[in-house]
């Protein structure tokens, strides 16, 4: 997949490096030009130091290829702009945004960025399931309130529990995307046995969110 980031901060520079390593084309554009050399010597990506509201440095970043653009600069405006610029002047099919101000998530959605994602909401809706002992949390929508990522965390009671993935009959429309294991991340495959205090990550339609609970936790 070929990916385009704008902005090199904290959160881009470990986005462009999982991402890397992963196995994905990456792109990355930054203003700062010595935050650029860092990032090329570390990485073998291509690394452009520029603006990423100009629309000539995401034509020359390779934007018209690109299946997906992360904005994840520090400014939301310019998050906003490169995003649109994305969806509207060069159809990228996917255009995910970082919000740094929680009150401006709903600008984002309201204007068609797939996925407005507030690390602050997400963050606080996790520490609040933890004081309630919630069975699962919406980490967050997208695709205009339709999806849903949810946090589920498997009791000893679930009726998944030494279960291999591909075992399990999930709600329509909905797919496991991580778990965590202790301090291991697992991507999940089909052959990925469940286990007992595993943190399911997972994405589902809006309204299945009761019916993936009952599968994974046993709960209604």
């Amino acid at each position: 997949m070929n990916i385009l980031v704008v902005g090199a901060g904290k959160v881009g520079y470990f986005l462009a490096k999982r991402l890397f390593l992963e196995h994905h084309t990456v792109t990355v554009v930054e203003k700062e030009h010595s935050v650029c050399e860092e990032l090329a010597r570390e990485l073998d990506i291509l690394v452009l130091s520029g603006d990423g509201c100009d629309p000539r440095i995401l034509e020359e970043a390779g934007i018209n290829t690109t299946n997906v653009v992360a904005a994840v600069t520090g400014d939301d405006e310019d998050n906003l702009i490169i995003c649109q610029l994305a969806k509207e002047r060069f159809n990228v099919k996917r255009a995910i945004a970082r919000v740094n101000n929680p009150d401006n998530e709903h600008i984002f959605s309201a204007l068609g960025i797939d996925a407005p994602v507030d690390a602050t909401r997400i963050i606080a809706k996790i520490i609040e399931e933890e004081v309630s002992f919630a069975d699962f949390v919406n980490l967050m929508t997208f695709k205009r309130g339709k999806l849903a990522i949810i946090r589920i965390d498997l009791p000893e009671e679930s009726p998944v529990i030494d279960k291999q993935v591909k075992d399990i009959e999930l709600p329509k429309d909905s797919v496991l995307v991580s778990l965590v294991r202790g301090e291991e991340v697992i991507v999940p495959r089909g052959d990925t046995v469940l286990k007992s205090g595993d943190d399911i990550i997972a994405l589902t339609r809006i309204g299945n969110e009761s019916q993936l609970l009952h599968v994974l936790a046993g709960t209604l």
